[in-house]
C-alpha cells in the first residue's frame, strides 16, 4: 500500500515562497513517477509538475514556470515544491500522486487519471 502525506501548505502573502512536502511510504519510491496537481474552489483538479522515478525529466504547467521547482529525494522518500513569485492564483490545495514505476525512468506523467495513488491535500492560500 502506497500513502502520501503533505505538509507545508499555509497563508502567506503575494511575492512570497513555500516548500510543499510529500513524504511517501512504500519501497519502491525510486521508481515512482511523482506530480503535483492543485484543486481551486469550484475547479477542476488541475496539473501543477511532475517529475519522473530517476528526476532526470521535469514537465511544467505554463502558469508556473520559472516560479516552481519539483525535486525529489530518494534517500527520505520525499518529493518537494519549490513556490516563488506566489501570486493570489496560486491559491488552491495541493495534491500530490504517484504512480507505479514505467520505463523508462525518464517517463513524466501529467493527467490525473495517470495516478493512482494521493494525498490528502494541503492548503495553500496566497493573499494579495
Amino acid at each position: 500500500q502506497v500513502q502520501l502525506v503533505e505538509s507545508g501548505g499555509r497563508l502567506v502573502q503575494a511575492g512570497g515562497s513555500l516548500r510543499l512536502s510529500c513524504a511517501v511510504s512504500g519501497r519502491s519510491f525510486s521508481s515512482y513517477p511523482m506530480a503535483w496537481f492543485r484543486q481551486a474552489p469550484g475547479k477542476e483538479r488541475d496539473f501543477v509538475v511532475a517529475i519522473s522515478a530517476s528526476g532526470g525529466s521535469t514537465s511544467y504547467a505554463d502558469s508556473v514556470k520559472g516560479r516552481f521547482t519539483i525535486s525529489r529525494d530518494n534517500a527520505k522518500n520525499t518529493v518537494y515544491l519549490q513556490m516563488n513569485s506566489l501570486k493570489p492564483e496560486d491559491t488552491a490545495v495541493y495534491y500530490c500522486a504517484a504512480r507505479w514505476g514505467s520505463l523508462p525512468a525518464t517517463a513524466v506523467f501529467t493527467k490525473p487519471h495517470e495516478y493512482p495513488y494521493w494525498g490528502q491535500g494541503t492548503q495553500v492560500t496566497v493573499s494579495s
